[in-house]
């Protein structure tokens, strides 16, 4: 059973989501299930098939989030530190060709999001960062090519 990675906040809105998907959106199909059951014949009720469909697909999600929040390895990133990057860092880089700079979070697989400054602990740039200082280089293989970053900051948030 391997652990999953994830900071405090990930695991609060994964709970959220399963939250709401079990208070909600169950409840919500149930009652979609039951109208089309009164509707008469289920073999041809196309909308008794589409509800129980949304069920399986949303008890689905309910099990897989479970299954996640099982296996959490719950990091508190405001008690790491450290000089080097891992999990956790907020750091701030430049890239040595453009000169343009970015600012990342390293955090888990399920809580990534570019859009927000978060880059998964096993995407491409991350795993070339882990162990780096500041201003040290790393190079990322991308889909578009070879870069080089430079490590300004390294935060701990």
């Amino acid at each position: 059973m391997e652990r999953v990675p994830m900071t405090i906040e990930g695991f609060q809105k994964l709970e959220t989501e399963l939250h709401r998907l079990k208070s909600e959106e169950r409840p919500r199909i149930i009652q979609l299930i039951a109208e089309a059951r009164a509707h008469g014949d289920l073999s041809e009720n196309a909308e008794y098939h589409a509800a129980k469909e949304a069920q399986g697909l949303n008890e689905a999600k309910v099990a897989e989030l479970e299954d996640k929040l099982g296996r959490a390895d719950v990091i508190d990133t405001s008690k790491l530190s450290g000089t080097t990057v891992k999990f956790g860092a907020t750091v701030t880089l430049i890239d040595e060709d453009t000169e343009e700079k970015v600012k990342y979070k390293i955090v888990g697989d399920l809580e990534a999001s570019v859009r927000d400054g978060k880059i998964s602990i096993s995407s491409p740039i991350a795993r070339a960062l882990i162990g780096k200082s500041k201003n040290d280089t790393a190079e990322v293989v991308t889909p578009k090519g070879a870069r080089s970053y430079e490590i300004l900051k390294i935060e701990w948030k």
